[in-house]
């Protein structure tokens, strides 16, 4: 994978889709058009949510946040994601995905480092989302009210 993709590539790959992701987080329609092609992505190319098991919980935070109903992460945490998100839907990017496996390594590459530049957001909003689910439903209506 390293002649394909370095660790400085996929950088320069995420920092370069942060402009026009912040740009799409204005637009709830743009953004959830976006979400809907990574996840019709996965569901065509299966492999790339084995290489990356945390696309769906990406995908979980950047909706939670446009949605307003999760605030505790910085606007440009969820702009990489999306900016991620954006390289992973590229047709042309650094290797085309239509070589078998080696196609799919630079898209993998660029989202599992955004992954882990984003890891420690990624886990809040992951025990965020872990208690609102353990709340006992009468309490979450409560909560809303």
């Amino acid at each position: 994978m390293d002649s394909f993709i370095n660790l400085d590539k996929a950088k320069e790959v995420l920092e370069n889709g942060v402009e026009q992701a912040a740009s799409l987080l204005k637009d709830n329609e743009k953004i959830n058009g976006v979400l809907t092609n990574v996840q019709a992505k996965i569901k065509e190319v299966p492999v790339l949510n084995t290489l990356v098991a945390d696309i769906p919980d990406m995908a979980s935070m950047i909706k939670s946040y446009v949605t307003k109903e999760y605030s505790a992460v910085s606007p440009k945490v969820v702009a990489l994601l999306v900016s991620a998100f954006l390289y992973l839907l590229r047709k042309k990017d650094l290797v085309n995905d239509s070589i078998p496996v080696i196609g799919l390594l630079d898209d993998a590459a660029v989202t599992a480092l955004a992954v882990k530049l984003c890891a420690p957001e990624l886990k809040a909003y992951r025990e965020w989302r872990s208690e609102l689910c353990s709340v006992p439903k009468e309490e979450k209506i409560e909560l809303h009210l």
